[in-house]
């Protein structure tokens, strides 16, 4: 007759539904939660990025004079009319020939071109060059005459530089290229930026960065803040301002699921109580528990551990026998057992103390002699 010790389907069923469903509330719930509140854009200079490399000051004071900022990473929403609105596009991304020529027939009142691209400067400032060429990080006055930036005044900027065509307005620059960069044509206004760090949050507090910022973007009430997103090929090297592997998104469910799991492990852990004393279906005799721990040892052959296991009971009979403490150095064992039996110390020390056996005959002949040891220390 066999007795089953695992559980049946239906009782692990009916253990585990409970915790399943409870982890399941929680993760829905932390997700619709996460899809409610989501910010609709992510990364660097993002409007709604509070991270040193994001814009949410810069937004936050443009909403606070008034201008609706609205953040997209959808190319769509660049797609739409702008008449009278600001158009804000932002370094990272990379887009087609066609979608930036799309964007230029839109007709967007102001465009603001943070770090554009060949592609986007031929399509939306033609005359406008990229010099391939950086500007330290530093503060300079603007040099020129655009309103924006003479009330800014000095500004910290850095990054990408720029040749402006001469009916073009150049400022923040070191005489030959430019940072800053005004062009109209086409009846609407384009702005070429060459730094987004003098608008990130870590940065936009540093001299007149945030008047810089507020003046050039700030011309109408209504600004799409559209933040192109990446294809594989728009990656060629490491760049501090290059999008995160992982999308925070991601992030965010990954961390709502190991909450999940350390509610559900904390709910179903069980306490360590007191042992609980229950009878045994069989009678097993000490003997047998014996004999069946031998057998282990001989089939594996565990001599040392059978020899060590022999001798500790024996030392235990001989301590409690002759008042030996435990912890007694074993010439001291030697020698109190030596005195009482008359036996010689030497051998005490190697039938106690001594090495394993080498083969079944020796562990034989080691357990008798111990046998006989602990028979002189019972009758003497």
């Amino acid at each position: 007759m066999s007795t089953a010790v695992g559980r049946g389907a239906g009782e692990s069923w009916r253990t585990l539904r409970t915790p399943l469903f409870v982890t399941g509330l929680i993760v829905l719930g932390a997700i619709v939660i996460m899809i409610a509140t989501a910010a609709r854009t992510s990364g660097p200079f993002s409007p709604d990025s509070s991270e040193p490399t994001g814009a949410r000051a810069l937004a936050t004071l443009l909403e606070n004079h008034n201008v609706t900022v609205r953040g997209t990473e959808d190319l769509n929403d660049a797609l739409a009319p702008g008449a009278g609105k600001t158009l804000l596009i932002g370094p990272m991304g990379q887009l087609d020939r066609s979608d930036w020529e799309r964007i230029a027939d839109a007709g967007w009142s102001h465009i603001v071109l943070v770090r554009p691209g060949a592609r986007a400067l031929e399509a939306l400032a033609p005359g406008v060059r990229d010099n391939g060429q950086a500007l330290s990080n530093g503060s300079r006055a603007p040099d020129c005459d655009l309103p924006a930036a003479v009330k800014a005044g000095t500004a910290t900027v850095s990054g990408s530089t720029y040749s402006a065509p001469p009916d073009a307005q150049a400022c923040y620059g070191d005489g030959i290229t430019n940072t800053v960069i005004r062009l109209e044509t086409g009846g609407r206004i384009i702005d070429v930026v060459g730094s987004q760090r003098s608008f990130t949050n870590a940065q936009l507090a540093d001299d007149g960065n945030a008047a810089l910022a507020l003046n050039l973007i700030g011309t109408h009430q209504d600004l799409t803040w559209y933040l192109p997103q990446w294809e594989s090929s728009g990656y060629d090297g490491p760049d501090e301002d290059a999008p995160p592997l992982i999308p925070p998104s991601v992030r965010y469910i990954g961390w709502a699921l190991a909450f999940a799991v350390l509610v559900v492990a904390l709910w179903r852990g069980r306490r360590l109580g007191p042992v609980v004393a229950e009878r045994l279906p069989v009678i097993v005799h000490a003997a047998e528990t014996t004999e069946g721990r031998a057998r282990l040892y001989r089939r594996s052959r565990a001599r040392e551990r059978a020899a060590a296991a022999l001798r500790e009971s024996a030392l235990g009979k001989l301590h409690k026998a002759h008042g030996i403490p435990r912890r007694a150095e074993p010439s001291a064992v030697v020698a109190t057992v030596a005195a009482r039996t008359g036996r010689d110390p030497a051998m005490l020390y190697e039938l106690l103390y001594g090495l394993p056996p080498l083969s079944d005959a020796a562990l034989m002949s080691l357990s008798h002699e111990l046998d006989v040891l602990t028979q002189e220390v019972r009758h003497p």
